[in-house]
């Protein structure tokens, strides 16, 4: 990569990190291209070269979001593994996204930016929700093991992640409350493994010698 690559690689990333900071700080209808390129210590020009628009920038930081959500570890079933140990390892990468701070700024940023419009706002949602769509697969292959009750594998995905988000992510994203420590997730996660598995695990009987 020469030089010019890198200068320019370097200037379209501080672009996107002033754009997030004044989103953060003003919101997205108040933040203009101006301020942006000020904050990035860049002409307005240059801005423009790389985002055509303040909703180019916008999409650039709900990509990064949508990237950070996805990054996971290997969700697929495994009918030689105890259930919640595998729900423990899925909802522990779960819980390093949701005390990423950068993750949460961006999210923060997000909702803060659909309010005034429930289109973007539609779509955000939308792609967060697909981000859930593997642990979906993983209840829909439990079901079909015979290892947990039959229920739409949306919905028990969907139970799950809200039982986490209610301590790890709404909390912080709307009242700026602190990420939780690496001590306090931890009973956050099993907590939430015990009322999920209470319901919807298929206890089978003892065999008898």
């Amino acid at each position: 990569m020469n030089l010019a690559l890198r200068l320019t690689d370097r200037k379209r990333e501080s672009i996107v990190q002033a754009a997030i900071a004044e989103f953060r700080d003003n919101g997205f209808e108040v933040t203009s291209m101006d301020r942006i390129a000020a904050r990035a210590e860049v002409s307005k020009r240059t801005v423009y070269n790389h985002f055509p628009s303040k909703e180019e920038l916008f999409s650039e930081m709900l990509q990064r979001l949508w990237t950070r959500a996805t990054a996971q570890p290997d969700a697929s079933y495994r009918p030689d593994v105890p259930l919640r140990d595998q729900l423990r390892e899925l909802l522990g990468a779960k819980m390093k996204t949701l005390g990423d701070s950068n993750f949460i700024d961006l999210a923060r940023v997000a909702i803060g930016a659909t309010i005034h419009s429930p289109e973007r706002a539609q779509a955000w949602v939308n792609r967060l929700n697909e981000r859930e769509e593997a642990f979906t697969v993983w209840v829909r292959s439990a079901q079909q093991d015979g290892r947990l009750k039959a229920v739409e594998p949306g919905f028990a995905a969907s139970q799950i992640h809200a039982l986490l988000k209610a301590f790890a992510f709404w909390p912080q994203v709307t009242l700026n409350e602190p990420l939780l420590t690496a001590e306090e997730q931890l009973p956050v996660v099993e907590s939430a493994l015990d009322l999920f598995l209470c319901w919807y695990e298929i206890k089978t009987a003892p065999v008898k010698a």
